[in-house]
């Protein structure tokens, strides 16, 4: 029988990834979410019955430790940008990192892979990093064997960063922004895969810090997608403090409405990483040591940023056609 491996947030936009490769390699897979009917489109990841979302909330015990019931692997891919409610930085990435850890530990699971975030140990004053440092100390507490993986910014077709930035370009003339020298460091969802895919079948331990080819600040990775969007934007970087006053505002606005209406536009805690290089730690461990090549993030963009261009998908069209004689 095909071995068994539980993914924690396994419909996420990372987990996904996981569970498509683990999939291609004859593992069976549980994908453990919330909300089990949303993540539906993940049954075709493998033959039937190979990958199967099921009901599990990270803050119970039980659900979790259920979850893993006869489970081999794990992987705990479960994150949060939200700073306030039930599912808070502590709630799941420092008290969900540890329930899912203490239960590995307690139903033998062989290996444990659990992705945490680049630059959380330069970050002194985000409550994000500190949740993501609680949870690495808890993992390795009950699971010292664990891998985990700090990636940079991720990318790929559903990812959040050169996403919005492109989605943002097509607002006006000028692109207001923070943070523009502050240095990134892109890393292929794919290549995040395969590192965890490496964790899950006992080929890898440890802390990796993962990072994209290269490194450029967020001005440089703005212009870049300027670039394939084919657009001419003013990129005007605003000092920090401008960023602060407009966060509270956002995050008092959310808080005054109970939670109901999230802050997704600028929170207090995201200037404070803005702040913090992202990049990879000189001599830490990283794909190099797990004989994986970073793909470059100018290779794969186009292939889903096209639709932020001017005429989307015939944009190309438009441009050859500029070349044939009248």
């Amino acid at each position: 029988m095909s071995k068994l491996v539980t993914i924690y947030g396994g419909s996420g936009f990372v987990g996904r990834y996981i569970a498509q490769q683990l999939a291609e390699r004859g593992w069976r897979i549980r994908v453990a979410v919330r909300r089990p009917n949303e993540a539906l489109f993940v049954k075709p990841y493998g033959v039937v019955g190979q990958v199967e979302p099921i009901l599990c909330n990270i803050r119970d015990d039980a659900s979790v430790a259920a979850a893993m019931q006869g489970a081999d692997a794990v992987v705990n891919c479960v994150g949060t940008f939200d700073a306030g409610g039930k599912n808070n930085f502590d709630a799941v990435q420092d008290k969900g990192a540890e329930r899912v850890a203490e239960a590995a530990a307690a139903a033998g699971v062989k290996t444990l892979v659990h992705l945490s975030a680049l630059g959380i140990d330069r970050d002194e004053e985000s409550r994000y990093a500190a949740s993501k440092r609680a949870g690495e100390e808890a993992i390795l507490k009950h699971f010292p064997s664990a891998m985990i993986l700090r990636p940079s910014v991720v990318f790929g077709p559903e990812d959040g960063f050169f996403n919005r930035f492109a989605s943002m370009s097509r607002l006006g003339p000028v692109m207001p922004m923070f943070g523009a020298k502050t240095l990134f460091q892109p890393v292929y969802v794919e290549d995040v895969a395969a590192a965890a895919v490496k964790g899950v079948e006992g080929e890898a331990s440890g802390i990796y810090e993962l990072g994209g080819p290269e490194v450029k600040p967020l001005r440089g990775w703005i212009n870049e997608i300027l670039s394939v969007v084919k657009r001419r934007r003013l990129v005007l970087n605003q000092p920090f403090w401008i960023g602060k006053v407009m966060a509270w505002f956002l995050d008092v606005g959310s808080m005054a409405t109970g939670g109901l209406v999230r802050n997704s536009i600028l929170t207090r805690d995201q200037i404070k990483q803005l702040q913090v290089d992202n990049v990879v730690s000189e001599g830490a461990k990283g794909f190099a040591d797990l004989g994986i090549e970073p793909i470059a993030p100018e290779v794969i963009i186009p292939s889903y940023l096209w639709r932020y261009r001017p005429n989307g998908q015939y944009d190309a069209i438009r441009d050859s056609a500029k070349n044939l004689r009248a």
